[in-house]
């Protein structure tokens, strides 16, 4: 017999366990012979990471596929996987070597500090597999990979090798974001831009050769100069005064009259003597700022582009800890004399920290007389996501991958519809930023991590091969005399001390971008480079489930290896799921104090709860709104099913070999066939188009409403009947649609689902055949027309019955004739099979047949038919007409002081985006009402 009650944090822990103890999710379990393959590679978690609600949406969508597939009969493969997180990883390692009183990354060594951090993975690392595991996560675990595993570090050597004979991987010096708290350059998706309440530095830079220009200064009504200064100078803004120790231009519009004459001329730039050009470019807007802008190619990407179209001199200013330097910097120094004011400057700032610089730059230039005015500018500041500090545009010397030319087959792939997004929207995204890719910097200043295969030779002769071993062959035949591998200091010493024995090596310090080891994770995973079956068997893969931010940094540059590698895209659909937000809408962050902890909401409520809860919500395009109270509504969910199924039993509905459901001979029993069958088709074809939310909320109402609230309710009186072959068909239908329900539902919510179907079978003394996991999923059966119009009608009118007595607040224990005027044969009949399902569920006196409405009746139609409900003196007329004309008052006057300020135009401006949809929703609500109230007035007027 069924527990009472369902108890989710007693059973998910240990049908999780039947589930690996049987092998269920290996891959190819319970496949049928010779089926199509169905392949799916998780979105590797970091090592260091813990379940967020963006996670346990991604995986619950994957998680639905998988068993949905694996249920039809599919051989499936769910690989799992981690990712090393170079950055996250080396920060947590060394806080924790900090917060034990250990030596430090430095005083550890590479070797010492890279064997500490293997040595925290294998004893912290990974946690979030286990909270997957809580979840319902059916991946193959017994394939789990590593992206710093020895296949994978194999697969990487392979491309990085490769790419670079290729010509396809190079050094350049370039910008990148550089954090100089971290000492490394990050990607921008570890960027995060942080609104900031700043300045705009207005700075007057003087001319050169005494030029002077007339500038206007005050304008007619048609916007034509009427009054001129004269001016020795160009005024320039800028947010970050220290940069402008390394200007090197300063442009204009070429259209711009103002500056006309100065196209051409020269600047000195204040404090440094540095002679740079006034160039035409128009980049600069006219009515933008001062319509003259600095440009500093080695400190701000934009002006990089800038410098490299007009050939500008890259002139860096700070160190990697983004301290100013000037004294030794041969950039900075050249081309310009000596003087007092540029030893000044030296004196002043060399060394300093970049925003004490900042400081003391504004000081010196108000000193001077060229601080034009200071206004106040809120802007957004890019800050590192680990360091916390603002980045800095640094040019550097990295390692690049030319992502133009692998783009070209990745963006052929979609273009031809070898590949699709979904929602479809997203290939506009995708192409876009594959036709404007740039170099992508693949290299990265830390220890932990992939180390770049490459080796240097005197005057910087590089050697990239797949081992220590095959580079110094290499190097030796290059020189023709022996080498030795040296550390990098040691090394740079030989080589500047000239040619010894020996040729002195090192290898490169810097480790690859995490995202390049994530790039090659469709093949690596199943054994790329090695020709392995299950390379062959899976790949391409089935699906890729992932967040609309990470289309370019791993979707697309899959695309690019796959189709580089193995010569054939990496998977057949990209669905891209939308954000989980909180129940206004907005972003969750720690800061706001709204995140929503998955693991706290399973605890609660249990898995199937949540997974169902997101899967409902999970609207193509659409973010979710998540409310704690929805995950609670899907927890009954769970528990309505579980009582159904307690009901079921109680009333011995159990399972009869052989029963064929299509030969049901009750109209009740042939309509809850039908309706199943339409729920399967129904609940199929929404999974296969990714519309999660409608599969589920086609299980939801088929559950909740047809089969527990009409089917069971309808069969209570059989049940309780002397027609005992009824009976037997009924209770057998009833564990046949039980049955069909547990596997639809499956998918959504395995635990429950899983303990029902084996629970379910006690009363009957045996045991299912199999794990409901790997049982097959339910086949449309047929439908009976008949069968479900006649029951379907019964059910709208006891719920058009209920509805008119609600909105006319008829007493709850008050009953009331029924009369259908108007009514066909057909419906009559009806009427008369179901008379005792009428009076029963819609509290009616009696039920009969007039050819007219009876005078004071309440009218509704179904049908043909008119329903008349008689209430005179059931019910207060006047006090219902007063109740419901103040409710419809309330409502007029809430709806005339929003739509005002839906109608304002600061507040939809002004207001957070999820204040003013909040607003629009309750309109809509609002509106609903007043229809709703206006049609019981009216009703009330007809009875009156």
């Amino acid at each position: 017999m069924l527990d009472k009650t369902y108890e989710a944090a007693s059973v998910e822990p240990r049908i999780y366990e039947t589930w690996e103890n049987a092998g269920a999710f290996k891959a190819g379990a319970g496949a049928d012979d010779g089926a199509a393959t169905y392949s799916i590679v998780i979105p590797p978690p970091n090592v260091t990471g813990s379940l967020h609600m963006g996670h346990a949406l991604n995986n619950t969508l994957q998680d639905i596929m998988v068993r949905y597939q694996r249920m039809r009969g599919r051989d499936v493969l769910w690989q799992p996987g981690m990712d090393h997180a170079g950055i996250a990883t080396q920060m947590v390692v060394e806080r924790q070597l900090a917060a034990n009183g250990e030596p430090s990354r430095r005083d550890l060594g590479r070797e010492g500090f890279i064997e500490r951090v293997w040595q925290w993975k294998d004893e912290s690392g990974g946690m979030i597999f286990n909270q997957l595991k809580r979840l319902g996560a059916s991946c193959d675990w017994s394939r789990e990979r590593f992206t710093m595993d020895e296949g994978l570090s194999k697969a990487v050597l392979e491309v990085f090798v490769s790419l670079y004979k290729e010509g396809l991987i190079y050094k350049d010096k370039r910008l990148v974001n550089w954090d100089p708290k971290l000492l490394t350059a990050i990607s921008d998706l570890e960027v995060e831009q942080k609104d900031t309440q700043g300045n705009m530095w207005h700075f007057r830079y003087p001319l050169a050769d005494g030029v002077t220009y007339q500038f206007p200064i005050a304008f007619d009504e048609e916007g034509k100069a009427t009054e001129f200064e004269t001016r020795d100078y160009i005024v320039i803004a800028t947010t970050r005064p220290e940069t402008m120790l390394g200007d090197t231009a300063v442009i204009v519009h070429p259209d711009d009259e103002r500056f006309k004459d100065l196209q051409g001329k020269d600047i000195i730039l204040p404090l440094v003597g540095r002679r740079i050009p006034i160039i035409p470019d128009d980049y600069v807007e006219v009515e933008t700022g001062t319509g003259a802008m600095k440009v500093t190619p080695a400190h701000d990407f934009n002006d990089f582009d800038i410098g490299k179209r007009h050939d500008l001199r890259m002139i860096s200013i700070m160190d990697r800890e983004a301290n100013i330097i000037l004294a030794e910097n041969a950039d900075f120094l050249e081309g310009v004399e000596a003087s007092d004011d540029l030893k000044a400057t030296i004196e002043a700032l060399d060394g300093v920290e970049r925003f004490a610089a900042r400081k003391r730059i504004v000081e010196m230039l108000e000193a001077k007389g060229l601080l034009d005015e200071v206004v106040d500018h809120a802007h957004m500041v890019p800050h590192g996501d680990r360091g916390g500090v603002p980045i800095e545009p640094m040019l550097t010397d990295q390692w690049y991958v030319d992502a133009k030319t692998l783009a070209q087959p990745a963006i052929a792939s979609v273009r031809e519809g070898r590949t699709k997004f979904v929602p479809a929207n997203w290939d506009k995204t995708y192409y876009e930023w594959m036709e404007n890719i740039q170099p992508w910097c693949i290299s990265r200043q830390l220890w932990w991590g992939h180390r770049i295969p490459a080796w240097y030779g005197p005057e910087g002769k590089v050697f990239v091969e797949k081992s220590e071993e095959d580079a110094l062959k290499a190097a030796e035949s290059f020189y023709g005399k022996p080498v030795a591998l040296m550390d990098i200091n040691d090394a740079l010493a030989a080589h500047e001390a000239g040619e010894g024995e020996k040729v002195a090596l090192y290898r490169d310090e810097d480790v690859l971008d995490t995202w390049f080891s994530s790039a090659l994770w469709p093949f690596s995973t199943l054994g790329w480079p090695d020709k392995t079956p299950e390379l062959a068997r899976y790949y391409p893969t089935s699906v890729l489930v992932t967040g609309f931010d990470i289309i370019f940094f791993w979707v697309a540059r899959m695309m690019m290896m796959g189709n580089h590698y193995m010569k054939t895209e990496p998977f057949d659909t990209v669905y891209i799921h939308a954000l989980v937000r909180d129940e206004k809408g907005q972003k969750m962050s720690k800061s706001k104090g709204n995140v929503m902890d998955p693991l706290e909401l399973i605890d609660e409520y249990g898995a199937d709860a949540l997974r169902f809860t997101l899967a409902a919500m999970a609207a193509q395009g659409r973010d979710i709104k998540l409310a704690t109270s929805r995950v609670a509504g899907y927890r009954n969910f769970a528990t309505k099913l579980w009582n159904a199924c307690r009901f079921a039993e109680m009333n011995e509905c159990k399972r009869v070999e052989g029963f064929d459901p299509a030969l049901a001979k009750q109209t009740v029993n042939r309509w809850i066939v039908t309706e199943t069958s339409r729920t399967i088709r129904a609940v199929t074809e929404a999974i296969d188009t990714y519309r999660f939310n409608d599969a589920a909320g086609a299980a939801y109402r088929f559950v909740w409403n047809t089969f527990c609230d009409w089917y069971l309710e309808l069969a209570k009186p059989i049940f309780g009947g002397a027609d005992e072959e009824a009976k037997a068909e009924t209770r057998a239908t009833a564990a046949w649609a039980r049955d069909e329900i547990l596997k639809l539902l499956h998918p959504f919510m395995p635990f429950i689902t899983e303990e029902l179907w084996a629970r379910t079978v006690e009363a009957e003394g045996s045991s299912r055949e199999g794990l409901l996991a790997l049982s097959r999923w339910p086949s449309v059966v047929g439908e009976d027309e008949n069968a479900a119009a006649e029951i379907n009608w019964l059910i709208d009118m006891i719920m058009q019955i209920r509805s008119v007595r609600s909105e006319m607040n008829v007493p709850a224990g008050a009953k009331v004739p029924v009369v259908l005027s108007g009514a066909s044969e057909l419906t009559q009949n009806r009427l008369k099979i179901h008379e005792a399902a009428i009076m029963k569920n819609a509290r009616a006196e009696t039920v009969s047949v007039a050819d007219e409405a009876p005078k004071g009746s309440a009218q509704i139609v179904v049908g043909e038919a008119t329903v008349c409900l008689p209430l005179a003196g059931v019910i207060d007329l006047d006090a219902e007409k007063a109740r419901l004309e103040k409710d419809l008052g309330k409502i007029d006057g809430e709806l005339i002081k929003i739509t005002k300020k839906l109608e304002n135009p600061r507040f939809v401006e002004k207001a957070p985006a999820e204040v003013v949809q909040g607003e629009k929703d309750r309109v809509v609500e609002l509106t609903e009402r007043k229809v709703k109230t206006t049609e019981a007035l009216a009703r009330l007027a007809a009875l009156a």
